[in-house]
């Protein structure tokens, strides 16, 4: 991959960024912007853009970063474009740990530890099923009866919590209005650490595609490293969900897209590439949600379905002819 399209990609993605600023239900300025540049910090529309603006824009791209990267390595994982982490029940065990955590009134933190919790467990007792079956209608079914499952689970806990059940509803169709630095800070150490490893990885997840035996033949513990790009996909999924909830097909458009315009499954170019066009994808479904019925914001896991349900039914129709 040559470096200056990344280059180019980051430079995109930062004005993409400043646009979003102008968009809300505040009306927001390029003097407004300039007043903050200039240190004016205690002025309304300053404080508008520092508290909730500018952390609002810089999640939508890390959360879009965290799923589109797990999106790659479980496709790579099961060998299967179908196997996105919201489809397959990953991110409804993700959202069942957030809710006990929330249930239970513990720390923010806890969100992301709890949902990491119940969607590394589910991974591995999807991975041994997947195993045993190795076709793509177990992996399907198997998604819809945890998220099934864990989704009656979840209702319950929300229905327990009584008047404030209002905020988890709107938080599991994905929210990013609860953006914070606080929340950013916490996101920061979990995305470095995946992408990281995720990428280097790299060369074992392009041997993973050729197959298990062949890997196997050519000196890589499968199931070692299987096991473990799924617990730190989990961990990708976990954190991005207990903060924005439930923000579907990321992890499912972004990856198959980028191995159709560029007809590779190299991960070494989808890893770092599906990363940036994640979180601008994101950014562009964040604010077409708080532009189409402005004031009234659309939850962005609306517009990601929007335009996700369709792709994966175009997949799910030409899964026959295999992607990898």
């Amino acid at each position: 991959m040559k470096k200056y399209y990344l280059f180019l990609l980051i430079i995109i993605s930062i004005f993409l960024m400043f646009l979003s600023l102008f968009l809300g239900g505040a009306d927001i300025g390029f003097s407004d912007i300039i007043n903050l540049l200039n240190g004016d910090v205690k002025n309304a529309k300053s404080i508008i853009l520092l508290e909730i603006r500018i952390p609002r824009v810089i999640m939508a791209f890390l959360i879009g970063m965290l799923l589109a990267s797990s999106g790659v390595v479980t496709q790579s994982v099961f060998l299967n474009p179908l196997a996105d982490p919201y489809i397959i029940g990953i991110a409804s065990s993700a959202t069942f740990g957030a809710v006990i955590a929330y249930f239970l009134k513990l720390p923010d933190i806890f969100y992301g530890l709890f949902a990491f919790i119940a969607s590394a467990g589910l991974s591995f007792l999807i991975f041994v099923i997947y195993k045993k079956a190795n076709n793509i209608a177990t992996l399907l079914i198997t998604g819809i009866a945890f998220s099934s499952f864990l989704g009656a689970f979840t209702s319950f806990a929300t229905y327990l919590i009584g008047e404030e059940s209002f905020k988890i509803v709107a938080w599991m169709m994905g929210y990013l209005g609860g953006a914070s630095w606080n929340k950013i800070a916490m996101l920061i150490v979990p995305l470095i650490f995946t992408i990281f490893y995720f990428y280097i990885k790299r060369d074992e997840l392009n041997i993973i595609l050729s197959g298990d035996e062949e890997a196997k033949s050519l000196g890589v513990d499968v199931e070692k490293i299987k096991k473990r790009l799924l617990v730190v996909s989990a961990l990708s999924v976990s954190f991005s969900v207990a903060f924005t909830g439930m923000i579907g097909f990321v992890g499912l458009i972004i990856p198959h897209t980028l191995r159709m315009f560029l007809r590779t499954s190299n991960n070494a170019i989808l890893i770092p590439l599906s990363s940036v066009f994640g979180g601008i994808f994101l950014l562009i479904c964040d604010d077409i949600g708080k532009s189409i019925l402005s004031p009234t914001e659309i939850p962005i896991g609306v517009i990601t379905a929007f335009f996700g349900a369709p792709f994966f039914l175009y997949l799910a129709l030409k899964s026959k002819r295999g992607v990898f």
